[in-house]
């Protein structure tokens, strides 16, 4: 005997032989999406009992599950012919909807599935500006060399919005300076990088090996904007030193920085240059404070993806083969 719901040929209004139960007040669709699986399998073969045997469940609840569908949405969707059923006029029009919503949701999982496959899934990689010339690179190379069919969404960005970022879940991974220390997040080192002061050629102080930064004090400065973790640096030193400095630019990227710098827009404080430039010096700094530490950063709150554990574990094996030491 099939439990299927029972309709009054006269009416339009469904007559359901299940329990009654207080309508949840939330949203429809949270409401009718446990339903709508099981609706499509009686809906595609027209058959109570052998969608009950598609899906391994009671005959009984797949009859209720299906009239308590038509009774959220109040329109018929199934009527009884002997020991089938068939599709209503309503019934089509919704199973397409179904249909569609069923195949986006699949659509979906296989892409989840996709972005955590450790073997070819996603990783989101923030890294300084600085990073980006020569180590972030290497990394790429060797781990895809390992790894080939691992994606990367490569995020350069300033040290303040990549950890809002990480937070946020938008980024797994970040390189950056300095290391934070909050109980949120992960720091692993990956090196220092002893700061240098970088002049131009024609600068009194160009042909110094050694300066200390109050040397500079009435000069101006070119610096990287508020937020990147190489300004608070250069601010520190310069109070260390005992003034405040004089900022006549604030850029995004190092290397901007040292053509200004060439063109005698001012002085400025960064790490040592991949490619030594012609047009400008770099001294070391007197200061032992004139040092940057770099780290692997992730979140503590939040389990990483297999290929971003993948590639941590990658970075984290090659930090001193990286050149992010000085």
């Amino acid at each position: 005997m099939i439990h299927a719901v029972a309709y009054d040929s006269s009416s339009d209004q469904v007559n359901l032989p299940v329990e009654q139960a207080e309508l949840s007040s939330t949203s429809p669709a949270a409401r009718l999406s446990p339903l709508l699986a099981q609706f499509a399998a009686v809906a595609r073969g027209e058959h109570v009992t052998r969608a009950a045997a598609e899906l391994g469940m009671p005959q009984p609840t797949l009859s209720r599950a299906v009239a308590r569908l038509e009774a959220e949405l109040g329109v018929v969707l199934l009527a009884r012919e002997g020991r089938t059923v068939r599709l209503t006029r309503a019934g089509r029009i919704f199973l397409a909807s179904v249909e569609r919503a069923l195949a986006e949701l699949e659509r979906g999982a296989d892409a989840a599935r996709a972005e955590a496959d450790p073997t070819g899934g996603r990783v989101a990689f923030g890294f300084l500006h600085t990073m980006g010339s020569e180590a972030v690179p290497m990394l790429l190379r060797g781990f895809r060399a390992q790894l080939p069919r691992v994606r990367f969404q490569l995020v350069q960005d300033y040290t303040d919005s990549m950890l809002a970022r990480l937070r946020e879940g938008e980024l797994d991974l970040c390189l950056l300076s300095p290391r934070p220390d909050a109980p949120d997040l992960t720091a692993r080192r990956m090196g220092e990088q002893r700061l240098r002061l970088v002049l131009s050629t024609d600068h009194r102080l160009a042909g110094r090996r050694r300066v200390r930064l109050e040397e500079v004090a009435e000069e101006p400065f070119v610096t990287l904007e508020p937020g990147y973790g190489l300004r608070r640096i250069t601010d520190a030193l310069c109070a260390e030193a005992g003034f405040s400095p004089r900022i006549s630019f604030e850029g995004e990227e190092a290397e901007t920085l040292r053509g200004l710098v060439a063109a005698g827009l001012g002085v400025a404080v960064l790490p040592p240059a991949s490619v030594p430039r012609p047009d400008v010096v770099e001294l070391t700094l007197a200061s032992p404070s004139a040092r940057r530490e770099l780290a692997l950063v992730w979140s503590s709150t939040r389990p990483l993806p297999p290929p971003a554990v993948a590639f941590r574990d990658y970075v984290l094996s090659e930090r001193d083969r990286l050149p992010l030491h000085s």
